[in-house]
């Protein structure tokens, strides 16, 4: 028996991380205008790598727009370069402020769609959402009628770290079931972050009008979708968990999450 030790990427102690092997997509698909808006904040120790796996999938028109709320830990400058690494394929919006996730997606969808981008993936920076999954999402949305397909923790397939403990899934899961209690929106993963957007589509929801700043952002995007008659498809994906960095979830972003969907039912009422 050999006494060397195992690769540290296959100790018993450690998680496994599942990286799914990317799917081969036919012409068009394959060269279809892609823009990834990754919003960052203090990501200096993720974006390197993100970007990384983004440019290395066979995907040619991709690209990437990253937008930086003044990190502290240098994570706009090390944009900067990675812009100049990969020439125009990547786009820096720097914002002078932490101004939450909503404004920072609003800003870098924005500037896909008017760079022409048919279609746009919205992720986090942290690599809670495998990179292998893109052209599976760009595959699915060509494939239907959808304006928006989402990489769903909660559909038949999907899975959740296995660092997740016990508190932080039940919390996971009774956030998705009050806001489709709440908004009746027939999804399951409807605080979902990992997913691509229709440029169409997109243009429908009216972005300047968009109203949460944090996470319920993720739900304003699905209400909208969904009161506009946009199909909606989820397709499985296994959900990471950071390795490098802090979350920023905090009480005021927790707070907005659970009075968003009523004000947003509220306001849907006010129109009837």
């Amino acid at each position: 028996m050999s006494s060397r030790s195992p690769h540290p990427e296959h100790r018993p102690s450690e998680p496994v991380r599942v990286t799914p092997e990317p799917v081969a997509l036919p012409e068009p698909w394959r060269s279809s205008r892609l823009t990834v808006v990754v919003p960052t904040y203090d990501e200096a120790g993720n974006l390197p790598v993100l970007v990384s796996r983004l440019m290395a999938l066979d995907l040619p028109e991709l690209r990437i727009v990253v937008v930086d709320d003044n990190s502290p830990d240098g994570t706009g400058e090390i944009a900067d370069k990675l812009a100049i690494e990969y020439g125009g394929r990547l786009d820096v919006l720097h914002r002078t402020k932490k101004d939450g996730l909503g404004r920072a997606y609003v800003e870098g969808m924005t500037r896909a769609l008017e760079d022409g981008a048919d279609y746009v993936v919205q992720m986090d920076a942290d690599l809670s959402h495998p990179v292998g999954y893109v052209p599976q999402l760009l595959g699915t949305l060509h494939a239907t009628d959808a304006g928006v397909v989402i990489g769903s923790r909660y559909v038949p397939g999907g899975s959740l770290s296995e660092t997740w403990g016990a508190r932080r899934r039940l919390l996971s899961g009774w956030a998705n079931a009050y806001v489709k209690t709440v908004l009746a929106i027939p999804v399951r993963d409807v605080t979902a972050g990992f997913k691509i957007w229709r440029a169409s589509a997109l243009r429908t929801l009216d972005l300047a009008g968009i109203e949460s700043t944090g996470y319920a952002f993720q739900v304003e995007m699905h209400y909208r979708a969904y009161r506009r008659g946009r199909k909606i498809v989820e397709i499985p994906i296994h959900f990471e968990d950071r390795v490098v960095g802090r979350s920023k979830l905090d009480g005021a972003v927790a707070l907005e999450a659970a009075l968003r969907p009523l004000r947003l039912r509220r306001a849907e009422n006010a129109r009837r």
